[in-house]
């Protein structure tokens, strides 16, 4: 937007709740304001906690598209605030808080938590091979495998992928997006001593890739855009060689 340009009159339509007070009923309110260039929704939903409802809440902390904290429903998408220009939006914005995690306030949702459940379940750490030995020579991991453990923990846990995925959201249990793709960075990983077979009621269960319905929107809205595609492809690849080498001993 230039500085001779007309400035647009934005209309912020903004989910409204807070569950800890009896009182509070499920409603939106509407904001108005004047957009500037290069502004974005955490811009804009600053201005309007600080000039217009102090009460409003919503969650920021890097505003660098790193912490995740701020993703919330964008016209109907998941997206992070600070990342979001007003000025590839329509002047009509609806903000509503995702879906899938516990609704704290307004736009702040508890991510945290499901994130936790998610690592708890998975194991998501590394599971040693042998007894630690400061005198050991250390062990060389190929760049190939290390870029690749490096795209997988990009990831920065907004929860777009989950809130986007239709079977996350019937589905609490379902490990979606970020939680294969968390699998699949600690499968890779030559430090982890987990063998496939270890990994196969993970993976192949009703929670795992191939309870995924196919819409991949998990992919779609990724602001670090993680190639989910690949992972889930990987771990199916991974999945049913260990299942079918399992078949093999069982037949000798």
């Amino acid at each position: 937007m230039s500085d001779t340009a007309t400035a647009r009159r934005l209309r912020f339509e903004i989910f409204r709740y807070n569950p800890e007070d009896e009182d509070s009923v499920p409603h939106t309110d509407v904001f108005e304001l004047e957009e500037t260039p290069f502004m974005t929704l955490y811009i804009a939903l600053s201005q309007i906690r600080e000039k217009q409802d102090p009460g409003l809440q919503f969650d920021f902390a890097c505003r660098s598209a790193i912490c995740g904290s701020c993703a919330m429903m964008v016209n109907g998408r998941p997206a992070l605030a600070c990342r979001t220009l007003t000025a590839d939006l329509p002047e009509s914005i609806q903000l509503y808080p995702l879906p899938t995690f516990k609704l704290i306030g307004d736009l702040s949702v508890d991510t945290g938590t499901w994130f936790r459940e998610m690592a708890e379940k998975t194991e998501a750490w590394i599971h040693e091979r042998l007894p630690f030995d400061p005198d050991a020579t250390e062990e060389r991991m190929s760049d190939d495998v290390a870029a690749a453990i490096y795209e997988g923990d990009r990831c920065i846990e907004c929860g777009c992928c989950v809130a986007s995925c239709g079977l996350a959201n019937v589905d609490d249990t379902f490990l979606a997006g970020a939680g294969l793709n968390r699998v699949a960075r600690f499968m890779m990983d030559p430090r982890d001593s987990r063998s496939d077979a270890e990994w196969f009621d993970i993976v192949a269960g009703d929670q795992g890739v191939f309870a995924c319905i196919g819409m991949m929107a998990c992919e779609d809205v990724c602001p670090k855009e993680l190639p989910l595609l690949e992972v889930y492809a990987y771990l199916r690849r991974r999945t049913l060689g260990a299942r079918f080498v399992a078949k093999s001993d069982r037949a000798v």
